[in-house]
């Protein structure tokens, strides 16, 4: 069963009702002990990342979720803003993200190039940089939509899996362990989408 993280931010029910799609049980819940149960863990968001981080503070599930991720190994997936709390910190921000990765956030520096437009909104090609369980039977460079103002930034490239271009390369997906995460919503990414989280609802621990 997948726990759908409710910390008030993010596309649920879509993601929930792709789930639905797929015939793969899945719950929104911000229960403790529904998410101590899970098999896998999704942490959606659409946001700012304070508001984000605030949220996950609040209601006690920054705790919870170091334990269950770091500790426990239980596998999580993060979603545009839910993988972005992943990094250190943001500079959209002033509070202390997760920290689960040597990464931050970073706003789009495209200054100079007038077509470019922040956010970036829209279908755009990914490359697969790094074989990961969750790009199984995708092709090598499926598409995905993406709404965003702020991209990862690695310390190294040892954990991103999957780049985009936006005015530069950027990387847009990452795998460390058992936590994973993507910049774009595969929750609107039709396809491609359906096939990333049954890829992650099926990955065996």
């Amino acid at each position: 069963m997948i726990a759908i993280i409710n910390y008030g931010l993010g596309n649920l029910t879509s993601i929930l009702n792709m789930h639905k799609r797929l015939g793969i049980e899945a719950i929104i819940t911000n229960d403790p002990q529904e998410l101590q149960n899970a098999d896998k863990l999704i942490l959606p968001g659409v946001g700012h990342f304070d508001k984000g981080m605030q949220n996950l503070n609040q209601s006690g599930l920054t705790g919870l979720l170091n334990q269950l991720v770091l500790e426990n190994k239980k596998t999580i997936l993060g979603i545009c803003l839910g993988a972005q709390l992943m990094t250190r910190k943001s500079e959209e921000g002033v509070e202390n993200g997760l920290g689960w990765l040597p990464a931050d956030t970073i706003r789009f520096n495209i200054n100079g190039n007038g077509s470019l437009k922040v956010p970036h909104m829209g279908w755009t090609d990914l490359a697969i940089v790094q074989e990961s369980p969750i790009w199984q039977d995708l092709p090598v460079n499926p598409r995905y939509y993406f709404v965003h103002t702020f991209h990862f930034k690695f310390d190294n490239a040892s954990f991103v899996t999957g780049q985009s271009t936006y005015g530069y390369e950027f990387a847009c997906a990452f795998q460390r362990e058992n936590i994973y995460g993507v910049q774009f919503h595969p929750e609107k990414s039709h396809k491609f989408g359906m096939k990333l989280l049954e890829n992650f609802a099926r990955l065996q621990k």
